[in-house]
């Protein structure tokens, strides 16, 4: 077969071979129903073909921050940017458009599931493929209708799903790294925007491919795709263990005096908050309609802003009088692999892409709008870490709103809103990395019960409430949250974000790219694996250390 991809371009795709994917997917064990179903019909059958195996509630779940619109945003949202950025990343990255990609967004009516899908979907019922548009799901009780994003509001997911609680641990990254671990930031970023755009590539392999754990299936069969969601929901698992951390040293902050005594037993502020928070926050996990989550995407981007610019307030305008420590330094050899971990987490947003890429009006803007993304988060991530490190020096903690003078009006407000937020995206937003939540994983779970049972609701509530729980035993013994973080970087989100996205690339499409191609994805491969081996051992010893020395 002759080459798909041209020297010039790093996705050239013919609509020849565009056309032979699809029939190699369809024929794929099914030559028979080939013959006799048109093109069209297999397309519309075969996304049950992946959503039949678990996790089968995935795509639900990451859909309330890929394909539920939030507000707009105007500037973003106008033809001259958005057609700016395609036609910029037409030229070098993207192919040409195919009759897949240009396709109407027709409304057609939701296929009825045979008795044999329905019995096998414990949860949900089956999704049909992208080119319809309605799809219903039991976690909302309501239609949802893909597709209908705008170039604006899916920057704003997008942003929501890069820039989370990661930023505020980049001036301590800074001091664990050195200012030459900066240059480690730029390179993740390019990688991850470079991955995020091999995902699209993937799912427009095959009809059918909607989700991350989709292109797992593709790529290495059920295996993969099992193996892949595991990874993603132990991330999500992860930073919800974080957002206790955060709201335990935070509110200590705020209330260093608070304690109680229980039983005999005093409980420290930080053990008191933490308790606490994971109270408050039970009763938001337990709910399953949550389309009042609906405009948290831009309630999400506000507060991050708002944090930052406190920082800037702080150091700026109010010229706290900040004694740093020793100064900085410029490379810091011994914690230099904690650096990696901490900026690698800064990309976690890659399981939300896949479902934005679907999510939207005009798919051909997606290039475009993780170009926006990627430089408004990477610009944010290297002011907050610049700011903070020089302002904090060698005296900078893992989070830096625990560095800011506590008197001033404008380190109250960054503290508050950083003690808010988590509880408004606890419940139901994804990896990463902004409110990576524990409703995946308990939606994963709750697939394991039948949905005939009649005790399943109490079912759904206890196995939520013993995943708070968990995740308030785990924060309280391993209470130290920039290395949780870097440990979550280098183990999980490196591979979520480089590993995985590029080596499901190379399985997929790997006769039918070029070797510079195949150089660029082994190379990040490479280097999602070096930094995940150095990260993983040295954030795991400093834990160690911390809990045994």
């Amino acid at each position: 077969m002759k080459n798909s991809v041209s020297e010039s371009a790093m996705f050239v795709e013919s609509d020849e071979d565009m056309e032979k994917d699809q029939n190699k997917y369809e024929n794929d064990g099914n030559d028979s129903d080939f013959s006799s179903d048109s093109i069209e019909n297999q397309s519309m059958r075969k996304p049950s073909s992946y959503s039949i195996a678990w996790p089968q509630s995935y795509r639900q779940s990451i859909d309330l921050y890929g394909s539920v619109p939030s507000p707009n945003i105007g500037f973003l949202g106008t033809t001259s940017l958005s057609r700016l950025g395609s036609s910029f990343l037409s030229t070098s990255l993207t192919r040409r458009h195919t009759t897949q990609e240009i396709l109407p967004q027709e409304k057609k009516p939701l296929l009825k599931p045979t008795e044999e899908e329905q019995a096998q979907q414990s949860l949900l019922p089956p999704l049909v493929s992208r080119k319809s548009s309605i799809r219903i799901s039991k976690v909302s009780h309501e239609a949802h209708i893909p597709g209908q994003c705008t170039f604006g509001q899916a920057v704003l997911n997008g942003i929501n799903a890069l820039c989370g609680i990661g930023i505020l641990s980049t001036p301590y990254a800074a001091k664990e790294g050195g200012w030459i671990g900066l240059c480690i930031l730029l390179l993740y970023a390019i990688f991850s925007f470079y991955t995020g755009l091999l995902l699209r590539y993937s799912l427009d392999s095959a009809p059918g491919l909607e989700t991350y754990p989709d292109i797992g299936q593709a790529a290495f069969g059920t295996t993969g795709r099992v193996i892949i969601s595991i990874i993603l929901y132990m991330e999500l698992y992860a930073c919800c263990i974080e957002y206790i951390i955060v709201e335990s040293d935070n509110l200590s902050t705020l209330f260093p005096n608070a304690h109680i005594s229980v039983g005999g037993i005093e409980l420290n502020p930080h053990v008191l908050f933490a308790i606490l928070t994971a109270v408050a926050l039970l009763p938001t996990v337990w709910l399953r309609d949550l389309r009042i989550l609906s405009y948290i995407s831009a309630c999400g981007v506000i507060a991050t802003i708002l944090v930052v610019i406190c920082l800037f307030w702080v150091c700026l305008v109010d010229k706290a009088d900040i004694h740093t420590q020793g100064g900085t330094s410029t490379l810091n050899l011994a914690t230099f692999p904690v650096a990696l971990g901490l900026y690698g987490y800064c990309y976690a947003g890659h399981a939300v892409f896949p479902n934005l890429y679907t999510a939207m009006a005009n798919r051909n803007q997606f290039p475009a709008v993780l170009l926006v993304c990627f430089a408004i988060c990477t610009t944010m991530y290297c002011a907050v870490a610049i700011m903070g490190y020089t302002a904090f020096g060698e005296a900078t903690l893992s989070q830096y709103t625990l560095n800011m003078p506590q008197h001033l009006v404008a380190a109250k407000i960054a503290v508050w809103t950083t003690v808010v937020n988590p509880f408004t995206k606890y419940p139901s937003y994804v990896p990463t990395t902004y409110a990576l939540s524990l409703s995946p994983v308990a939606m994963s779970l709750e697939e394991l019960i039948p949905a005939s049972n009649p005790n399943f609701n109490i079912y759904s509530k206890l196995i939520r409430t013993a995943l708070v729980a968990s995740t308030l035993i785990v924060g309280l013994s391993v209470p130290f949250f920039g290395l949780v973080m870097s440990l979550t970087g280098s183990l999980l989100t490196m591979f979520v974000s480089l590993i995985l996205p590029a080596a499901c690339f190379l399985s997929i499409r790997g006769g039918r790219i070029t070797r510079f191609q195949a150089a660029v994805c082994v190379t990040i491969i490479i280097v999602g694996a070096v930094s995940s081996g150095f990260g993983s051992y040295t954030s795991l010893k400093e834990i160690i250390e911390q809990l045994f020395g």
